[in-house]
């Protein structure tokens, strides 16, 4: 055993595969009972559901796509959420068909005369110095009140009052008729689902998989064995929280398989409003345009939850304070552990998507091997 991949998610799947081409024997451990990671897709009554919230494949690499389409043929999904604020529907991002619907308006010239007339509705005193104001300087009051507030405040648990800024730099606001969540011109599923291109991408003769393995069972008898490590779990759990917790948001998805074609007519509608306590419902077949079973539908709510030791960690928390908390970790691993390498979302502590993560994967198999 050359490498030991910790996690069989997007990132350390990619390098295993890329490891094993080059000639290099690898074992993946995995603790969940299956591989994947969360982009970890379920076939339930004919419908490939994602298990841990809805995934869109989307990039702006054509090399990333052309990688990604060797283990899978994507269809041509265009993800067009739609947002329920209180039983009103309105498109996202915000484009034209959402500003009709707020306002009446019909040209961009008159949608952008509302917006610059809300936003003079809003006395700012210089800088935003929370995200709700933040939102406001940029979207005025009625976009942020239905839109932007009550979801917001959801997902990370916090009167916006009390977010940073920063969060939303910018939002994107579109004066067409364009329900395209996306700018990326590659997007799509792959057909059958994500499974799979994991399980193409660990299939190799050099390549060992064990599901239901906990590397902290085990840690030190890995760490004094010959083989690198790619580790792509939480950083500072590696440390044993050493120098403290780095902050995360959790999940909880609740999923249901309905006696009906149809549940909502969408594969995502946000919900927008503060009293609904989930922030969204997946109808999973529309992923791919309600083929497969006509009597039965899948859907899931999301609720957000904190995180705390246990839970499955989704989303870091990048504020000042963790990025520098981040920072003494890296250190502490590049002084103490040499032969590790920390990958992905929760190893490299960042935000990443589905085509960032086989980027990063990517990047790291050519400082490991060269070109």
């Amino acid at each position: 055993m050359n490498y030991l991949v910790v996690g069989s998610g997007l990132f350390g799947a990619v390098f295993a595969h890329e490891a094993a081409q080059k000639g290099h024997s690898v074992k993946v451990i995995e603790k969940k009972s299956h591989i994947g990671g969360n982009i970890y897709t379920k076939e339930v009554e004919g419908i490939q559901v994602h298990q841990y919230g809805a995934h869109i494949f989307h990039t702006n690499m054509k090399n990333i796509w052309d990688y990604v389409n060797q283990f899978a043929d994507f269809n041509n999904y265009i993800n067009s959420p739609i947002a329920n604020y209180n039983g009103e529907i309105y498109n996202l991002p915000f484009n034209m068909n959402t500003f009709n619907k707020l306002w009446g308006v019909l040209t961009p010239a008159e949608a952008q005369a509302k917006i610059a007339e809300q936003k003079q509705m809003f006395d700012l005193d210089g800088e935003p110095k929370n995200l709700e104001e933040q939102a406001i300087s940029l979207i005025g009051p009625d976009v942020y009140q239905k839109l932007v507030k009550g979801y917001t405040e959801k997902q990370w648990g916090q009167s916006a009052k009390d977010l940073p800024a920063f969060i939303i730099r910018r939002l994107p606001v579109r004066f067409t008729y364009d329900n395209n969540y996306f700018n990326d011109p590659y997007q799509g599923i792959p057909i059958g689902g994500y499974t799979q291109i994991i399980e193409k991408l660990l299939d190799h003769d050099l390549i060992e998989v064990e599901t239901g393995v906990d590397f902290f069972n085990h840690q030190e008898e890995y760490l004094q064995s010959d083989a690198k490590i790619i580790f792509t779990g939480m950083i500072d759990q590696f440390f044993n929280y050493q120098l403290g917790e780095l902050e995360y948001r959790s999940l909880r998805f609740e999923t249901e398989v309905l006696d009906q074609e149809n549940y909502q007519g969408n594969a995502v509608v946000n919900y927008t409003d503060s009293k609904t306590p989930f922030t969204r419902i997946i109808e999973h077949k529309h992923f791919e345009f309600g083929k497969d079973n006509q009597n039965k539908t899948v859907i899931t709510r999301e609720y957000p939850k904190d995180w705390h030791r246990g839970d499955d960690p989704y989303y870091p928390v990048n504020n000042q304070r963790n990025k520098e908390l981040y920072a003494e970790y890296v250190q502490l691993a590049q002084s103490n552990y040499p032969q590790v390498l920390f990958g992905g979302r929760l190893g490299q502590y960042r935000y990443y998507n589905m085509d960032q993560t086989i980027a990063a994967a990517l990047q790291a198999v050519k400082n490991e091997f060269g070109e």
